[in-house]
């Protein structure tokens, strides 16, 4: 079943680079109390994210904080490292949290998995961008795969 406005964010793990290496983080500390965007995509390094959704997010990320967003985070089913590796050589620094889905087990429990085996790539996330207030979403844009039409960042801020 896939996560719809109104749900609550279910329990997962994730991972994130931190000064002292990949660092776990759960869900309920990344979401509780706060205000958060969450956009994920299909890969890092891959063409479409790298030259618009990843972007669109870091360039607008001061008009979220005034907006009310506590943070801005970006998660792709890679490992921490890959994602780390792409947030720097996209220059986002603080401005977005580069999240890892390593197992997908996040991606799978919104039902937000995109399967692109036959492409060579595994099981991969939708394209997407929500707002998550203290863990239950308020807005979503669901591309349904891997296309740009309704995630940019620029949708979503037209919609706070």
């Amino acid at each position: 079943m896939t996560i719809k406005v109104g749900d609550k964010i279910p329990a997962a793990t994730l991972a994130h680079m931190a000064a002292d290496g990949p660092t776990n983080i759960s869900s309920d500390d990344l979401f509780s109390g706060k205000k958060v965007v969450l956009f994920a995509l299909p890969g890092a390094f891959t063409p479409t994210c790298s030259a618009q959704h990843l972007p669109g997010f870091a360039r607008h990320s001061g008009e979220f904080k005034a907006k009310g967003v506590d943070l801005v985070a970006c998660l792709s089913v890679n490992d921490a490292f890959v994602m780390d590796a792409w947030g720097k050589s996209q220059n986002v620094g603080d401005k977005v949290m580069m999240l890892a889905d390593g197992s997908a087990a996040f991606t799978k429990a919104i039902g937000m998995e995109l399967d692109l085996i036959e492409a060579g790539l595994g099981v991969r996330s939708n394209r997407y961008s929500m707002v998550v207030e203290d863990g239950v979403v308020t807005h979503l844009n669901d591309e349904g795969g891997g296309g740009f039409e309704v995630s940019s960042a620029e949708d979503l801020l037209a919609q706070l």
